[in-house]
């Protein structure tokens, strides 16, 4: 199967978010996913759900302009185009509301702090730093410049 790599209809599955959350244009990147509620602290938002591709697979699918592809270990990822839950729209940022968390092979956006209604969720993407740079453009006071690591 090959995956186009387009969301056509941006929307967050309610099977796997555990709060009222919105999909609407961001200021980061292209869609954005915004909480609909307050969010307590070190709470599971959502889980990053899609087709489990290996990694022949996803360098193939990683060719594209815009890619929703999450490593899961060594030999899978996640694809999130392909039967995501909304999660793939998170926007990165170097100041994130988010931290991800790979539980028992499901990789669970965590919330760092409380989040509040209307606010944009963001994870740190942590790109390698051996791979080519892209630039980031989240806006943070601190931001790196890249979404790549850079140590």
């Amino acid at each position: 199967m090959s995956a186009k790599a387009e969301i056509l209809i941006p929307r967050i599955d309610p099977r796997h978010a555990c709060f009222k959350m919105r999909v609407a244009r961001s200021g980061i990147h292209g869609w954005g996913v915004y909480a609909a509620e307050r969010i307590p602290a070190r709470r599971k938002v959502i889980e990053y759900t899609g087709e489990l591709i290996s990694r022949r697979e996803t360098k193939r699918r990683g060719m594209g302009p815009r890619t929703y592809l999450f490593t899961l270990d060594d030999y899978w990822t996640i694809d999130g185009s392909v039967g995501g839950s909304g999660a793939e729209l998170i926007n990165h940022s170097c100041a994130p509301n988010l931290y991800s968390w790979n539980f028992q092979r499901h990789i669970l956006y965590m919330s760092k702090r409380v989040i509040q209604p209307g606010e944009e969720l963001t994870v740190d993407y942590r790109f390698d730093k051996k791979i080519e740079k892209v630039p980031c453009r989240c806006g943070a006071p601190a931001c790196r410049g890249t979404i790549n690591l850079l140590e």
